[in-house]
């Protein structure tokens, strides 16, 4: 009978629908449910999420996790607006999908970090979502056994426990903003904040960011467009108010003061890098255009690196004869460092057959490598403040560093 309907001369036309048309032809309840149900019928089920206020009261904050975020957000702040010459370091690894490897990492780099500290305000990258160009490992938080059991409820347990070792042991750490629920669980822990370059655009994000009591950096955009990150400073600057989640799990209306302290982060992309001389230069004009501060971080590795980890020593070195000539426009970089070098897929025997202190995700350099790079930088910090005459650390002129020189 169908079939008689489609062929029907007048109604030959249906034959170009959708396949969706016809599913509901062919079983017409399938409209109904759809429209009379309470859920999608492509959502295949929900699960009850802890609420923040729980999680938050089962693993608090402690005395010296307090004093070690509350600093790192002042040394950040201090950096980004201009008062202090020491350069932003944000290191570590892609992401973390092993705790007791962050553990031992956090351990060498607050050692590093303590020597390096009159030049250098280290912060330890710890990211625990991953944005996929297609599909993926998407982070610990969303699965945190690495076997596609999704127990986000156990990823955010593991996640702010860890996030609290870090940060008791006197490290400041760093992460991304991926989504707009998870930092409610978070975001007392973190120092300063990141907007990938695939959500730079999002008004989602840029609202989210208009809220956090932390700097955020804002990355270009994946073709290497730096108007999308100085328009998401402006935005963030700017009061908002949007849908968003209570400390309780509850649905709000959410208003924000605004977020003064942004800067961007040139990532490269698919036209390119943009750490050379030139292109801080070009990042320069274009932020003085726009009335925006002089704070540029450079990220080494992704587009900036061609993909390739190794070549992130060369990126930092040519951001290290930038400061070396003086150049105070640039604030900070970031750097993907493991352990060990290089990454790895999951083995088909599982987690447990991982390598030890090796990412799986983006490849990272090693341990040696990073403290050579940061050596450098610290080296560089010294001679720019040499060549721009600064005393202790601080910058003479703070208006020259927020809006160039004439």
């Amino acid at each position: 009978m169908l079939s008689a309907i489609f062929n029907y001369p007048k109604l030959s036309a249906l034959r170009e629908l959708p396949q969706a048309i016809k599913l509901m032809v062919d079983e017409p309840d399938v409209l109904n449910r759809t429209i009379t149900d309470d859920s999608s019928f492509k959502v295949l089920g929900q699960d009850p999420l802890i609420q923040p206020a729980l999680l938050i009261s089962e693993i608090p904050m402690s005395d010296a996790a307090l004093q070690t975020v509350v600093k790192g957000r002042k040394d950040a702040v201090s950096i980004i607006m201009g008062r202090s010459d020491r350069l932003l370091v944000i290191v570590g690894p892609c992401s973390i999908h092993d705790p007791t490897m962050a553990h031992e990492y956090c351990r060498r780099l607050k050692a590093l970090a303590d020597k390096l500290s009159d030049d250098l305000c280290i912060v330890m990258r710890a990211y625990l979502e991953k944005p996929r160009t297609t599909v993926g490992w998407k982070g610990l938080i969303n699965d945190p056994d690495i076997d596609s059991s999704f127990k986000i409820n156990k990823g955010l347990r593991v996640s702010r426990q860890l996030f609290s070792d870090l940060t008791s042991a006197g490290m400041p750490i760093a992460s991304e903003m991926l989504d707009t629920i998870s930092p409610q669980f978070l975001a007392d822990f973190i120092s300063v904040g990141a907007i990938g370059a695939r959500t730079t655009e999002s008004q989602l994000h840029r609202e989210l960011a208009s809220g956090l009591s932390f700097p955020v950096g804002f990355k270009n955009g994946t073709d290497g467009s730096l108007g999308v990150a100085i328009d998401a400073i402006g935005a963030a600057a700017s009061r908002h108010h949007f849908m968003g989640v209570t400390k309780q799990g509850l649905a709000a209306i959410t208003r924000t003061k605004g977020n003064e302290h942004g800067f961007v982060i040139l990532r490269g992309g698919t036209k390119g890098t943009n750490y050379d001389k030139a292109s801080i230069q070009e990042a320069k004009a274009t932020l003085a255009k726009k009335g925006q501060k002089m704070a540029i971080m450079v990220d080494c590795s992704h587009g900036n690196s061609n993909k390739d980890h190794r070549n992130q020593p060369k990126v930092a070195k040519v951001i290290a004869d930038q400061l070396r000539e003086g150049e105070k426009a640039i604030i900070g970089v970031m750097i993907e460092s493991n352990i060990n070098e290089g990454n790895q897929k999951v083995p088909a025997e599982g987690p447990s057959a991982l390598k030890k202190g090796v990412s799986i995700t983006d490849a990272c350099i090693d341990w040696d490598s990073t403290v050579t790079v940061l050596e450098d930088l610290a080296a560089a910090v010294r001679e720019r403040r040499n060549v721009n005459g600064a005393i202790n650390g601080e910058v003479p002129d703070v208006r020259a560093t927020l809006l160039e020189e004439e």
